[in-house]
């Protein structure tokens, strides 16, 4: 696990009534359209992240994840009344890595081309590849042209089968199987990404 002795704020993005917390911090915050049964607070805000930026301060967090979510955010839309373009996806990496502290990390898990599941859903509106991570990363990364302004470093992207991209911890069985999987020809739908902040 890439952690630090102080990191004990994560953000789930996408939360629902259900946050995940794949890297165990003490304090659990998560964000959504929708919180469930779950009342609003200081932990739990509700947020329309295809429009408004995430409802935190600056370097706040020493995680963020997003668990099938990142693929429901679009990657281009129209302000009709100011005549401009918007993308909003490059703008969610931008809030992403502002409320990130220094050397924080953001986990996402969602599915990618080429699985069925990266399309069945209707709202799957940005569909991911095995490269699409590398816009974010870099000292040049390929997103600035779009507007995006932070910078991360890759820390593992790959293929995974899904029930193992609930944690940040990968066993050696569970990376064994996985791995069987996929030369069986199993159905590997997820990709996951640890993408560090830095800042």
């Amino acid at each position: 696990m890439h952690t630090t002795e102080n990191s004990n704020k994560h953000l789930d993005l996408g939360c629902g009534d259900h946050a995940r917390n794949p890297y165990e911090a003490s304090e659990l915050f998560g964000v959504d359209l929708s919180l469930g049964t779950r009342e609003p607070d200081e932990h739990f805000k509700l947020c329309n992240l295809v429009c408004e930026p995430i409802p935190f301060g600056d370097s706040y967090f020493n995680s963020v994840s997003a668990f099938d979510g990142i693929e429901h955010i679009p990657r281009q839309s129209v302000d009709h009344e100011r005549g401009i373009i918007m993308n909003p996806f490059v703008e969610l990496m931008n809030q992403i890595h502002r409320v990130l502290q220094p050397n924080g990390l953001f986990y996402a898990s969602t599915p990618a081309f080429p699985a069925p599941e990266a399309f069945q859903d209707p709202t799957h509106v940005n569909i991911i590849t095995e490269a699409t991570h590398e816009y974010f990363c870099g000292d040049n990364a390929e997103a600035k042209r779009y507007g995006f302004t932070g910078q991360f470093k890759v820390i593992e992207a790959q293929r995974i089968y899904p029930k193992y991209s609930q944690t940040a911890e990968r066993s050696l069985i569970k990376l064994i199987k996985n791995a069987h999987k996929k030369y069986v020809k199993r159905s590997i739908s997820h990709v996951v990404w640890q993408l560090q902040a830095i800042k």
